[in-house]
């Protein structure tokens, strides 16, 4: 029966310590822009330095600003749920169909609001009259609708 080789300590250390060495990429490669003026970046995953997944960011076009949209094709590919950065034409169809949907909710906003007017709204009385009140039913058990 053959040995399986074995696996030197001082081997494995010392080839850590020269991949620790190699030059490693700080600064990412662009992906792309939104339509908000947020800039995407990304650098690849290397197994062999131990890095699974790839490492992505963006750049706010306001840098000091703390509460920043990001469209939501970009934000499923910074949290690593799609694989390929979004396509420009991608984004521009979403941002018409977005405004599409706002002007439709707009309209159907001004057809069916309700009158502004408080002269034209009815008072609804609050107590024991606000509820409905049938003939024939007894309000106060034993007695009629007329009697108190």
């Amino acid at each position: 029966m053959a040995n399986p080789p074995s696996r030197s300590l001082m081997k494995i250390l010392f080839s850590n310590f020269i991949n620790s060495l190699k030059p490693r990429q700080l600064k990412g490669n662009f992906m792309g822009e939104d339509y908000l003026g947020n800039k995407y970046f990304e650098i690849p995953a290397n197994p062999s330095l131990g890095q699974r997944r790839a490492q992505r960011w963006f750049e706010p076009s306001e840098k000091e600003a703390y509460n920043q949209e990001v469209t939501a094709e970009w934000e499923a590919w910074l949290r690593g749920r799609r694989k390929e950065a979004p396509t420009e034409q991608e984004l521009m169809r979403n941002l018409a169909i977005m405004k599409m949907k706002e002007k439709n909710a707009a309209e159907l906003e001004a057809k069916y609001s309700k009158p502004k007017d408080l002269a034209e709204l009815p008072k609804n009385p609050t107590g024991m009259g606000s509820f409905p009140q049938y003939d024939e039913y007894e309000i106060m058990p034993g007695k009629k609708k007329n009697e108190k």
